[in-house]
């Protein structure tokens, strides 16, 4: 891959989006260089405040880059642009590049090599799940004493929502799977990995609202024997966590 790792001062922070190449993930991490990742909500301004850029009707995690990046002292953001996350992506890097004064990276993450999924298959509660898989887009490197495996009794397939209160809805026993389980095993633009599922057990397909993704959430809910479709936006509202409770009761899955 071309070098886009060179710069005049050494970075000591950076944002990240979606899922960059491990290499570059290796050498921040080698540089020791602090990594933000910017589809989180880490500031506490209003995302309104990303309006007269972003339109309203737009992904939440998108909306949240832009609001991240326009409010945090970084050096430099490296986004993903390529399969592996979403053309809003690079629509979102054109907008930044001309309203920050910082290198803006085009990368394009088509790395194949398994990291395996041990915490999507884990039995720790699913907040924590995700919150590992997610903390961990920021290291190269395998982490150790992986907790074992469970029994199913649900899955979650989807992206890490921008609200991750829904998480606290599920048994410790689901499963995680789509684009999620991809960013646990490094490898963001495996469509096979990410259209996977479990027909066996009752699963909830999730994905923000206005994302592309929508679509293959939609078409694989439909094609599952027991499944629950979901779009959400920027937080979830009482309905969202209603139609989870529900779904999940009547499935007789014990919470």
């Amino acid at each position: 891959m071309p070098d886009l790792y060179h710069f005049a001062t050494p970075p000591r922070n950076v944002g990240i989006v979606g899922v960059p190449p491990l290499e570059i993930i290796h050498r921040l991490n080698r540089d020791q260089v602090r990594i933000h990742d910017l589809d989180e909500p880490l500031v506490q301004t209003a995302l309104e405040t990303t309006t007269p850029f972003v339109p309203r009707v737009y992904c939440a995690i998108m909306r949240t880059v832009v609001q991240n990046a326009m409010q945090m002292d970084l050096d430099a953001i490296f986004v993903d642009v390529g399969p592996g996350k979403c053309d809003s992506a690079g629509h979102i890097a054109t907008i930044l590049a001309d309203i920050l004064t910082i290198p803006i990276i085009r990368t394009s993450n088509t790395d194949q090599t398994s990291f395996g999924t041990p915490l999507c298959a884990s039995g720790l509660p699913l907040l924590e799940k995700l919150q590992r898989i997610t903390a961990g887009v920021t290291r190269a490197v395998k982490p150790g004493n992986n907790p074992p495996p469970c029994k199913p009794t649900a899955a979650f397939w989807g992206v890490p929502p921008r609200d991750f209160s829904i998480l606290h809805l599920f048994p410790d026993t689901t499963h995680v799977y789509g684009w999620t389980r991809c960013m646990e095993n490094k490898t963001p633009a495996d469509e096979a990995l990410e259209a996977r599922y479990n027909p066996a057990v009752p699963t909830v397909f999730f994905a923000q609202s206005f994302c592309a993704k929508t679509a293959l959430a939609q078409f694989l809910a439909n094609r599952h024997p027991h499944a629950l479709y979901l779009d959400g936006d920027v937080a979830a509202s009482s309905s969202t966590k209603a139609k989870i409770q529900a779904f999940l009761e009547l499935s007789g899955v014990a919470l």
